[in-house]
């Protein structure tokens, strides 16, 4: 019963699900969440940054109580936002990109949860407007708005659900999207985040979109792969996962049209719409605010270049063989 306060606020319901698809037992949580904390020393190259039971707790239900998996995870956490300090230096709502990226609707996240409990969020692909939003914002304000979802643990069990719609994406666009910065994508959220991801949905994708998924296919583990579910444009195959009622209508569903600044709204709070700089703000993320000073003396004047942090970083299996320069555009354009 000591055991109860970090499943605090959980429904019978999903502690049942927790024990039986997460092999979480109330009652020697506190030596698994110890015995991942004991496993820090092993890697001093790595600022962990925040240790408390609940943040590790996270780590271990996203790999099933597996703790040499949940370290794995929690030591490329930390890694991931070493390595990218840009990325991560001013990673809160209110920073010019991620709130451009948010109020542009990157991404969407739907308010009820589908019939399984977990978050649906969106991407509206041609949405984005290339010369307001840099495709790093709009994977920071991804990744923040996960970080703050992430707090809720009926989601850290249940999960979450991503549908991109890539209705209207031009070839023009998506010549942008090169392999290092997909990569940075699939490290981010792949490799790097305690969540569970309960499904990819493709929605509408033209072929280039397809030629796309084959080339990073290599980089996805085969647990990802078998949740990546391109659908074209058969909505019935995308209602069979996820039921109609909690979709809006651009998918089929019975809901109303996705609203674009609704997630934003949330995030932002009061701050919504205001285009100035202003003080307030809605999250702040501890953990990532600052590394160590010296990792930051070390690593601001000669950012590392990407494709020799991911080697370091050690998660790629899969490195193209013989491409010196992994900037080039996948889809070169005539």
């Amino acid at each position: 019963a000591e055991m109860t306060h970090l499943q605090a606020g959980l429904s019978p319901e999903t502690i049942e699900k927790a024990r039986l698809e997460l092999n979480e037992n109330p009652d020697i949580l506190h030596q698994d969440i110890q015995q991942v904390r004991d496993m820090i020393i092993t890697r001093p190259d790595i600022g962990f940054l925040r240790t408390d039971d609940a943040f590790i707790l996270r780590f271990l239900r996203a790999r099933k109580f597996h703790q040499s998996e949940a370290f794995r995870l929690l030591a490329q956490y930390f890694q991931y936002r070493q390595l990218n300090l840009d990325m991560f230096k001013n990673f809160k709502a209110d920073d010019p990109g991620i709130k451009r990226a948010l109020t542009d609707g990157f991404p969407g996240v739907l308010e009820n949860r589908d019939h399984c409990g977990r978050k649906i969020l969106l991407l509206f692909a041609a949405n984005w407007d290339q010369s307001r939003n840099s495709f790093i914002d709009i994977l920071r304000a991804i990744l923040l708005s996960l970080e703050v979802l992430i707090e809720d643990q009926e989601l850290q069990i249940n999960g979450f659900i991503l549908i991109i719609d890539w209705s209207n994406f031009s070839f023009k666009q998506a010549s942008k999207l090169t392999p290092s910065i997909l990569k940075l994508a699939i490290e981010g959220l792949q490799d790097s985040f305690p969540a569970r991801f309960g499904g990819v949905h493709f929605v509408n994708q033209p072929w280039y979109i397809h030629a796309l998924y084959t080339l990073i296919k290599p980089f996805l583990k085969d647990k990802t792969r078998k949740r990546i579910f391109l659908h074209g444009n058969n909505l019935n195959s995308l209602h069979q996962l996820i039921h109609p009622e909690c979709l809006p209508s651009e998918f089929g569903g019975t809901l109303p049209p996705y609203d674009m600044g609704t997630w934003a709204r949330t995030l932002l709070g009061p701050d919504y719409g205001d285009e100035n700089e202003y003080t307030h703000t809605s999250y702040n993320s501890m953990h990532v605010k600052h590394a160590s000073s010296n990792l930051e003396r070390e690593a601001s004047p000669k950012p590392m270049k990407r494709s020799q942090s991911v080697v370091e970083a050690g998660t790629l299996k899969h490195e193209e063989q013989g491409e010196s320069d992994n900037t080039q555009p996948l889809l070169a354009l005539d």
